[in-house]
């Protein structure tokens, strides 16, 4: 079987903007992001030998950060769960009367969804919006819905149950939803 070959040489000019992109929109924090990439050169010049040629050469490295993100997020395991017990408090439930149904003063407004999506400042806010969610929130909301990673890939990387997932993710998009109608939608 022919050997698959590599270009390590040109892995920096050719990918490291997409992937600093990627990672920072994964990460939120630049320096990170800058980081990750960093290991993910490393990691894959370390283990070039293993490469069998199955994916592209970028997709490759994609997968290597990809890996290293889901490993930052376990390494913060201890802090999002204690974040998780501590705002483990019922916040949301003032919004739905007991029937379930929405309260009217908190019920969604309505949104020009094909106005948000292809504007930059929209785009700007949601990230604003992002940067108040918790540590957990924020974690499974970009695993989830920028990563695109199932949800019970998310709970067994966390460590976290699935109601507990649920839970963050229905908080998170209230809390979303609520920043955004306020920030945007004036």
């Amino acid at each position: 079987m022919a050997k698959h070959q590599l270009f390590p040489d040109t892995w920096i000019d050719k990918y490291s903007d997409q992937l600093l992109g990627y990672a920072v929109t994964s990460l939120r924090d630049r320096d990170t992001a800058k980081d990750m990439v960093q290991e993910t050169f490393f990691i894959a010049l370390r283990s070039k030998e293993n490469y069998r040629g199955e994916l592209s050469e970028k997709n490759w490295l994609f997968l290597i950060l990809r890996s290293r993100i889901l490993d930052y997020f376990k390494k913060k395991k201890e802090v999002l769960e204690s974040q998780l017990i501590k705002n483990d408090g019922d916040e949301d439930s003032s919004q739905f009367l007991e029937t379930g149904a929405w309260d009217n003063d908190a019920a969604p407004k309505e949104w020009a969804a094909d106005r948000m999506v292809e504007s930059k400042e929209f785009m700007s806010v949601l990230q604003q919006c992002r940067d108040g969610l918790s540590d957990m929130q924020q974690s499974v909301f970009t695993l989830k819905f920028i990563e695109g990673i199932e949800s019970d890939v998310i709970c067994k990387e966390l460590d976290i149950t699935s109601s507990n997932y649920w839970v963050l993710v229905h908080r998170a998009k209230l809390q979303l939803r609520k920043c955004l109608e306020i920030n945007w939608m004036k």
